[in-house]
């Protein structure tokens, strides 16, 4: 593996030859392969758009930041997670069960192939497992309750655990890609972390054909695994996936047809859609879009009056999500439980638990809470102090630039200061926010990263995570320390989804949220998912004969089955 790029210089235009064919000088036509990327025919090239905001450079599937659609085109996981049906589906494997209380058994499909020829066996999947092993790896704790890993036969597989961790085993059986060991076993520790893994071995149904500053270029494999034992074929000869530039030149692509995938919020989408027959959309009417995660406000509980959940509850009952929804997006978002779950887990929400301990906007109710926990305005001057007397001055910061969340931020401010909360907002460049986020140096934030997963258990893990590290990643941004949610979190990682606890723990959970309020749900961020039907249809849609995919490139989209898109789309 090496760490040097290897760009090659390739067209910059989006419009490329419609030339069903390409020819050599001798008039012999020439593999897909061996095209430049400015003779694909356009009736067999897909173009998207969303997922990457900066050149390719990574093909590295055991850490995040790898070229679009590396995990899903190229590299992919054991199972799926279906949606719709809200269950793991079998992919690289044919089954798997728990045969024991603490020992889990994966059966392979047969005759899979690696792009390189070589058959993936049940040694591929021990190594990927024990590369867990490693500190560094993202799937590193998995360890904490995976005691061994058994090859028992080329297909077949024994993994031991020292707990039956039942909601974080599903989660790594789909969000974690299976590598060949004959390849990766030759890199160094740092290479498997740092390395670009250039020219990737993998068991997808596309290869890399070539990138560039402004995109990456897919080819289709002719041997994928997929289309023997599934009958699936993806439809696309190339995919070309082109690195966002701004949402005005993604706007005018899509309605030239240039572009036949676009993953990018654009404004006044709804509008467009009356006088562009030929874009569409997952539903026809508002939302538009699919939810995909929940936007929370975040509020750094390690600081006064946030550290207060009666402060927190009253702020909650203070915003109003129907402004947000209908002002900033123009209803192509809907409002959020105020459990902060996804529609797909509706059949959990304990309407009990959300009778007694659930919100909504009512300023006069936030009133009534503030006074009643103390928070009054003793100065004249229009804004509450806190019970000691203190001066509360809170920042909203969001990210410049990301305009739909500059409006949604200036909406929740002003709704805060309405009841007598001071709070500015404040928009500071993404990454300066990302490092706020990460260290704890900020008041409130917005953030998003609770959304489509196999189990509940991921969005309260978001929650509650403890510890509570001078650095938080990818959890409890809040910093608020629950030892009761920790507690019942942890226990629902181990709780099978069809035993009767699932839903008791799953019903206490949300009282606790809802009581604590370590975030404020607000509104369900959509799948942004604008397509073209000019040269590509049959996209996924609510229609009852449309595919049912996440039409969406967003790297975690592809382990929820988005890779069946591309099967199942027709030529227009």
């Amino acid at each position: 593996m090496t760490n040097r790029r290897n760009v090659i210089a390739i067209m910059a235009g989006a419009a490329v030859a419609a030339t069903a064919t390409a020819c050599t000088d001798d008039g012999e036509s020439e593999a897909p392969g061996d095209l430049a990327i400015s003779e694909f025919p356009r009736n067999e090239t897909l173009y998207t758009t969303g997922a990457a905001w900066e050149p390719p450079s990574d093909w590295n599937p055991i850490t995040p930041g790898q070229a679009t659609g590396l995990n899903g085109l190229a590299y992919e996981p054991l199972f799926l997670f279906d949606p719709d049906a809200a269950k793991l589906t079998p992919w690289l494997a044919e089954s798997g069960e728990w045969t024991a209380d603490l020992v889990y058994e994966l059966k392979l499909r047969s005759g899979i192939k690696w792009n390189d020829g070589k058959q993936l066996t049940a040694a591929d999947v021990k190594f990927t497992l024990e590369v867990g092993q490693i500190p560094s790896v993202p799937y590193h704790n998995i360890w904490n309750w995976v005691e061994s890993v058994e090859v028992i036969d080329d297909l077949n597989v024994r993994v031991d655990f020292s707990e039956a961790r039942h909601q974080e085993w599903d989660n790594f059986l789909y969000a974690n890609v299976i590598v060949p060991e004959h390849v990766f076993s030759e890199y160094s520790e740092d290479e498997l972390l740092t390395g670009s893994n250039e020219n990737p071995v993998a068991s997808g149904p596309y290869t890399v054909h070539s990138h560039a500053q402004d995109r990456i270029a897919w080819v289709k494999r002719d041997d994928w695994w997929a289309t023997e034992h599934l009958g699936l074929e993806v439809q696309p000869t190339f995919i070309v996936d082109i690195v966002n530039t701004s949402n005005e030149v993604t706007l005018n692509m899509l309605m030239q047809g240039e572009l036949d995938l676009s993953n990018n919020f654009l404004p006044g989408i709804a509008d467009l859609m009356e006088g562009q027959p030929t874009l569409s959309t997952y539903f026809d009417g508002p939302p538009y879009m699919l939810p995909a995660n929940t936007a929370m406000l975040v509020p750094n509980t390690t600081i006064k009056p946030l550290d207060d959940p009666a402060f927190r509850r009253a702020m909650a009952v203070a915003i109003s999500p129907g402004e947000i929804v209908d002002t900033v997006y123009g209803n192509i978002v809907a409002e959020a439980s105020p459990t902060g779950l996804l529609p797909i887990w509706e059949r959990y929400f304990d309407q009990s638990v959300l009778a007694e301990h659930g919100f909504q906007f009512e300023p006069s109710q936030a009133v009534t809470m503030l006074e009643a926990a103390g928070y009054v305005d003793t100065d004249g001057d229009g804004f509450r102090e806190t019970p000691d007397g203190e001066s509360i001055q809170l920042k909203l910061q969001v990210p410049a630039g990301w305009t739909d969340w500059e409006e949604a931020a200036r909406s929740i401010a002003n709704d805060l200061r309405d009841v007598g909360i001071n709070v500015t907002e404040e928009f500071i460049d993404a990454g300066a926010l990302d490092d706020a986020r990460t260290t704890g140096d900020y008041e409130m934030i917005l953030n998003n990263w609770s959304g489509v997963s196999h189990s509940p258990w991921t969005h309260y893990r978001y929650l509650f995570q403890l510890p509570v590290n001078p650095e938080q990643h990818d959890a409890n941004f809040s910093r608020w320390e629950s030892e009761e949610g920790w507690e019942l979190t942890q226990e629902l990682a181990a709780t099978a989804s069809d035993d009767p606890r699932f839903q008791e723990i799953l019903s206490e959970l949300q009282r606790i949220s809802l009581e604590e309020m370590p975030a404020i749900p607000i509104w369900y961020n959509g799948v942004w998912a604008q397509a073209s039907n000019a040269v590509w249809t049959n996209w996924p849609s609510e229609a009852d004969d449309a595919p049912d995919a996440y039409p969406c490139t967003w790297n975690e989209m592809w382990r929820l089955g988005a890779i069946h898109m591309f099967t199942e789309i027709e030529l227009a």
